[in-house]
């Protein structure tokens, strides 16, 4: 029988890749001629490439600039990113007490497993490219009994999945907008994450 699993978002709840995104979008405005603000770009990240692209790029330029960004992302975005404080031990306190890891997230999944293999983030199953609600149906196909995010979106994640949610101060939403949105709990980071893991994984059973 598999084991169950622990959920998580990456972007800003694993990981800190705002320098590289910004990096990203300065060759993505070089490389196209239009302008992109990476500044407000990396103050609200969370929702898919294209809902952020679109306004910046007219509709008949979008898939181009979807293809642009990815192809430089590699080179510009992975490794300026780093781990947010805590993130490391808190994939190992779920391996310690014998669950699994997943990563569900709204990064393109390539460029989401770049970033964990070059940090030796090691994770059991990774599903990209969703948002919000979207996000329920892979921690339900998983396994997830817990997710944790940044985002009020990740908050809706785990209430549409049926499973606690945990928040984390780390994106751009505060405490209180992350449980106006349905966290069972919030931490400003992970590094207490192993106590609110034994809290939670109560309320999951």
């Amino acid at each position: 029988m598999t084991a169950p699993a622990i959920g998580f978002d990456l972007d800003m709840t694993l990981i800190d890749t705002r320098p590289g995104i910004a990096a990203a979008y300065r060759a993505l405005t070089a490389a196209t001629g239009v302008y992109v603000d990476a500044d407000a770009v990396v103050s609200r990240l969370g929702p898919p490439l294209r809902t952020e692209l679109r306004n910046w790029f007219p509709a008949e330029r979008l898939e181009e600039a979807v293809e642009v960004y990815r192809s430089l992302y590699p080179e510009y975005a992975i490794t300026m990113s780093r781990p947010l404080p805590g993130a490391i031990e808190a994939l190992a306190e779920v391996r310690a007490v014998g669950l699994r890891v997943v990563v569900v997230t709204g990064k393109y999944g390539p460029l989401a497993r770049l970033h964990l293999e070059h940090l030796g983030m090691r994770v059991d199953e990774l599903v990209g490219e969703l948002f919000a609600a979207e996000k329920a149906t892979a921690l339900t196909t998983h396994g997830a009994e817990l997710y944790v995010g940044d985002h009020v979106a990740d908050m809706l994640a785990a209430r549409t999945a049926g499973i606690p949610g945990l928040g984390v101060t780390t994106g751009s939403h505060d405490g209180d907008e992350l449980l106006a949105a349905g966290a069972d709990l919030v931490l400003g980071d992970l590094t207490g994450f192993p106590q609110a893991l034994r809290r939670l994984m109560r309320l999951a059973l």
